[in-house]
């Protein structure tokens, strides 16, 4: 250490100038990717917003979402009435909160289960390989075959409309993707060593996959998730459009647009207001993805 302070020499020029970087954890490095952006952030704060919207709906409505007055319909924005009403003088505002909750409910149950079903898929594909993977990579060929849109509308048209139809259509045109997804994640990871070490020891099938490939193959499929989201809501909104998707009296974001294209030059806002609605819950999900993707990639760990 003298020698160090007579020369004017740090432990730094002792090590050739390079001092250790203090390591940070992961969970640190992934929040401070992802709310490092601003585009990230501000998806963020709207998907924040509408969950909050959706959950405290009652309370922020002004009026009944199913009450119809045809004293006063078509009106237009008022204090009040905020958004006007429709044809058969519904509050506008208050549908259009209302079916946040439809479309986030649409959402998050159809990506759950799509997800839920194509990473078992495709993990049980990846692990057995054999003539199971050959059986499970078949029946996703197959889906994948078919374009997504004329499947969905196909099984929404022959059961019908309703809430548990389009969570089952968009659920079911969501399976292919997450096989795969998890199918190729699940081929990577289940060469390291440690899966090998696992097979050694006699680990059972179940707990070799639950517990040493799925939690290392699950951080990239957050992003398909959560992108899936914004996906569904404007599969939703398409189907609630044409008609064989939420049906009326329910609040829906698509069956608004419809109703209200008949009025856009009378009364414009009934089609904009639930459109703008739409975007700005896709454009959030997708920031909020795309946040999520680079925070999780590997080939950004150690240098962001």
């Amino acid at each position: 250490m003298s020698d160090d302070i007579e020369t004017g020499e740090t432990p730094a020029d002792a090590l050739g100038g390079e001092v250790a970087l203090p390591k940070h954890s992961e969970w640190k490095r992934i929040v401070r990717v992802f709310f490092g952006r601003t585009l990230y952030v501000i998806g963020f704060v709207i998907v924040v917003i509408l969950i909050l919207t959706a959950i405290f709906a009652p309370w922020i409505a002004t009026h009944d979402p199913y009450s119809t007055d045809l004293r006063h319909k078509l009106e237009q924005p008022s204090t009040e009435h905020w958004l006007g009403t429709d044809a058969v003088g519904r509050d506008t505002y208050s549908r259009i909160i209302y079916g946040t909750q439809i479309s986030l409910l649409i959402g998050f149950s159809a990506v759950s289960a799509s997800a839920i079903v194509g990473m078992l898929m495709g993990l049980a594909a990846a692990y057995f390989g054999g003539w199971v993977f050959a059986i499970i990579m078949r029946f996703t060929d197959a889906l994948m075959a078919l374009p997504g849109i004329i499947l969905v509308l196909l099984i929404a048209g022959l059961a019908g409309g309703g809430i548990p139809v389009v969570i089952f259509a968009l659920g079911f045109g969501g399976i292919a993707m997450m096989c795969r997804m998890m199918c190729g994640l699940a081929l990577s990871v289940k060469q390291n060593d440690y899966v090998l070490a696992g097979r050694a020891m006699g680990m059972s099938h179940w707990r070799m996959m639950l517990t040493q490939i799925f939690p290392n193959a699950f951080p990239p499929l957050m992003v398909g998730i959560t992108m899936g989201i914004g996906g569904v809501v404007l599969g939703e909104a398409g189907l609630s459009f044409l008609g064989i998707g939420v049906m009326p009296p329910t609040p829906s974001w698509g069956g608004m647009v419809n109703s209200g294209q008949a009025y856009l030059l009378k009364n414009p806002i009934l089609s904009l207001a639930p459109g703008v609605a739409i975007m700005l819950l896709v454009f959030g999900f997708n920031m909020v993805g795309d946040g999520v993707r680079d925070a999780v990639d590997p080939k950004l760990r150690g240098v962001i």
